[in-house]
């Protein structure tokens, strides 16, 4: 229905509608929608005269929405996040301690093969300046051939560091291990053994944050005086650097957090 508001006769501001401008009828409609309506009112006029009026529905034009740019800001913040977890995300599984200057024992723990070559030589670089004094590493009893392992490992350690060196190195027999928690149970009563107390554990980056989360849940169980702390090897297994450009670095990432998380939980 067409509000009172807007008929008015002879308002100094209304502008005349053709369609309803009869018999002195005007109608403001400033920059309005004017749509047609039904005949809705019948009047009489003085003289016997009956008039029709076709009263105009006149809805206020849709008024200007105020811009919101809460999504714009949504899809900002958005894209920040995705791209702060591409350049820093592969991070997130790589272990930050400071190495101490002297530890008694670097543990190296079992990896892929090539991961493994890459903690052997962190271990034995540490073994060489000094700041370690031995040297353990985690093997099983024996391959799969029924062969054992601690002798062909002290033979390789021989052979490429020299008998000095390979004299300060210890082979803990970590037989039967699935997972990380069972090596840190294993290798923890070969520590407790030695009676080492400050230990540097040697493993691949993407492995070091899980790694030291673990190992100080278990290694106060047998001994709360050992001090521990975690060498993050460069592995070729693994870059935090642009991990999501590879596949095998992707995968490596996935797999890892998955297991990270739920050592957490």
């Amino acid at each position: 229905m067409l509000p009172k508001a807007y008929l008015q006769t002879g308002h100094p501001k209304a502008a005349q509608c053709d369609l309803c401008n009869w018999h002195g009828v005007t109608v403001y409609h400033s920059h309005r929608r004017v749509v047609a309506s039904h005949l809705v009112f019948e009047g009489s006029l003085a003289g016997g005269y009956t008039l029709a009026y076709t009263l105009l529905n006149i809805s206020e034009r849709d008024a200007p929405s105020k811009r919101s740019y809460w999504k714009l800001w949504l899809a900002g913040i958005f894209v920040v996040l995705a791209l702060s977890f591409l350049r820093w995300g592969g991070y997130l599984l790589v272990a930050r301690n400071r190495l101490p200057e002297r530890v008694d024992a670097a543990v190296v723990l079992q990896g892929s093969m090539a991961g493994e070559r890459a903690r052997i030589a962190t271990a034995m670089t540490m073994l060489q300046r000094g700041s370690a004094e031995r040297v353990a590493f985690s093997v099983p009893k024996e391959s799969y051939w029924g062969e054992e392992i601690a002798p062909i490992a002290r033979n390789y350690i021989v052979k490429n560091y020299g008998a000095d060196l390979a004299s300060r190195v210890e082979f803990c027999e970590t037989s039967g291990v699935s997972s990380t928690e069972q090596e840190a149970e294993a290798l923890s009563a070969c520590i407790q053994e030695h009676r080492w107390k400050t230990i540097a554990l040697v493993t691949s980056n993407y492995h070091s944050r899980r790694a030291g989360l673990i190992w100080r849940k278990t290694l106060p169980k047998r001994d709360s005086s050992i001090q521990l702390s975690v060498d993050s090897v460069a592995d070729p297994d693994y870059q935090p650097r642009g991990w999501w450009r590879q596949r095998a670095y992707a995968t490596t990432w996935l797999m890892e957090s998955a297991k990270l998380v739920w050592a957490l939980l």
